[in-house]
Protein backbone atom coordinates (compact mmCIF):
# COMPACT_ATOMS: atom_id res chain seq x y z
CA UNK A 1 0.00 0.00 0.00
CA UNK A 2 1.16 3.51 -0.75
CA UNK A 3 -0.05 6.91 0.36
CA UNK A 4 0.30 9.99 -1.78
CA UNK A 5 -0.29 13.60 -0.86
CA UNK A 6 -0.37 16.70 -2.95
CA UNK A 7 -0.04 20.39 -2.35
CA UNK A 8 -1.78 22.76 -4.72
CA UNK A 9 -2.34 26.45 -5.05
CA UNK A 10 -5.74 26.98 -3.49
CA UNK A 11 -5.33 30.73 -2.96
CA UNK A 12 -8.58 31.38 -4.78
CA UNK A 13 -10.90 29.24 -2.62
CA UNK A 14 -9.30 27.61 0.43
CA UNK A 15 -7.87 30.73 1.99
CA UNK A 16 -10.84 32.86 2.97
CA UNK A 17 -11.45 33.89 -0.61
CA UNK A 18 -7.80 34.71 -1.24
CA UNK A 19 -7.24 36.79 1.91
CA UNK A 20 -4.50 34.44 3.12
CA UNK A 21 -1.80 33.89 0.52
CA UNK A 22 0.60 30.97 0.28
CA UNK A 23 4.20 32.00 0.84
CA UNK A 24 5.83 30.19 -2.08
CA UNK A 25 9.28 31.38 -0.91
CA UNK A 26 9.17 28.43 1.50
CA UNK A 27 8.97 25.89 -1.38
CA UNK A 28 9.71 23.09 -1.93
CA UNK A 29 7.26 21.89 0.68
CA UNK A 30 7.92 18.55 2.31
CA UNK A 31 5.28 16.45 4.01
CA UNK A 32 5.77 13.23 5.89
CA UNK A 33 3.80 10.67 7.87
CA UNK A 34 4.85 9.40 11.28
CA UNK A 35 3.19 6.56 13.19
CA UNK A 36 0.51 6.33 10.53
CA UNK A 37 -1.89 3.43 11.00
CA UNK A 38 -4.63 2.80 8.49
CA UNK A 39 -7.77 0.77 9.00
CA UNK A 40 -9.27 0.94 5.56
CA UNK A 41 -11.39 -0.91 3.07
CA UNK A 42 -11.90 -0.74 -0.66
CA UNK A 43 -14.84 0.88 -2.42
CA UNK A 44 -15.57 -0.41 -5.91
CA UNK A 45 -18.31 1.13 -8.04
CA UNK A 46 -19.68 2.96 -4.99
CA UNK A 47 -20.01 -0.19 -2.86
CA UNK A 48 -18.01 -0.90 0.27
CA UNK A 49 -16.00 -4.09 0.49
CA UNK A 50 -15.73 -3.66 4.28
CA UNK A 51 -16.98 -6.20 6.77
CA UNK A 52 -20.14 -4.94 8.44
CA UNK A 53 -18.84 -5.10 12.00
CA UNK A 54 -19.26 -2.04 14.20
CA UNK A 55 -16.41 0.07 15.50
CA UNK A 56 -15.89 -0.39 19.22
CA UNK A 57 -13.63 2.52 20.03
CA UNK A 58 -11.44 5.31 18.70
CA UNK A 59 -9.42 5.33 15.49
CA UNK A 60 -7.50 2.24 14.54
CA UNK A 61 -9.50 -0.15 16.70
CA UNK A 62 -11.03 -1.94 13.73
CA UNK A 63 -14.44 -2.00 12.19
CA UNK A 64 -16.38 0.40 10.06
CA UNK A 65 -15.20 3.87 11.06
CA UNK A 66 -17.93 5.41 8.93
CA UNK A 67 -20.46 4.23 11.51
CA UNK A 68 -18.54 5.63 14.48
CA UNK A 69 -20.56 8.09 16.57
CA UNK A 70 -18.64 10.81 18.39
CA UNK A 71 -19.34 11.09 22.08
CA UNK A 72 -19.91 14.44 23.82
CA UNK A 73 -16.22 14.93 24.67
CA UNK A 74 -15.12 14.13 21.10
CA UNK A 75 -17.62 16.65 19.71
CA UNK A 76 -16.38 19.28 22.19
CA UNK A 77 -12.77 18.70 21.07
CA UNK A 78 -13.80 18.83 17.41
CA UNK A 79 -15.56 22.18 17.92
CA UNK A 80 -12.43 23.54 19.65
CA UNK A 81 -10.26 22.54 16.67
CA UNK A 82 -12.77 24.06 14.24
CA UNK A 83 -12.88 27.36 16.15
CA UNK A 84 -9.14 27.63 16.78
CA UNK A 85 -7.44 25.96 13.81
CA UNK A 86 -9.72 25.80 10.79
CA UNK A 87 -9.56 28.72 8.35
CA UNK A 88 -11.81 27.28 5.64
CA UNK A 89 -14.80 24.95 5.72
CA UNK A 90 -16.01 23.91 2.29
CA UNK A 91 -19.25 22.72 3.89
CA UNK A 92 -20.06 26.38 4.55
CA UNK A 93 -19.05 27.56 1.06
CA UNK A 94 -22.37 27.86 -0.76
CA UNK A 95 -20.71 30.13 -3.33
CA UNK A 96 -18.44 27.27 -4.40
CA UNK A 97 -21.32 24.77 -4.40
CA UNK A 98 -24.35 26.71 -5.73
CA UNK A 99 -26.07 23.45 -6.75
CA UNK A 100 -25.83 22.09 -3.20
CA UNK A 101 -23.16 21.05 -0.73
CA UNK A 102 -21.35 17.68 -1.05
CA UNK A 103 -23.08 14.73 0.68
CA UNK A 104 -20.53 14.50 3.49
CA UNK A 105 -21.55 18.00 4.62
CA UNK A 106 -24.93 16.64 5.74
CA UNK A 107 -23.27 14.45 8.38
CA UNK A 108 -23.60 16.22 11.71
Amino acid sequence: MRIYSSLWNADDWATRGGLIKTNWAHAPFIASYRNFKADACVFIAGKSRCPSRKMTGGGGSGGAWMEYKMDLESRRRMRWVQRNCMIYNYCADRKRFPQGLPPECAVA
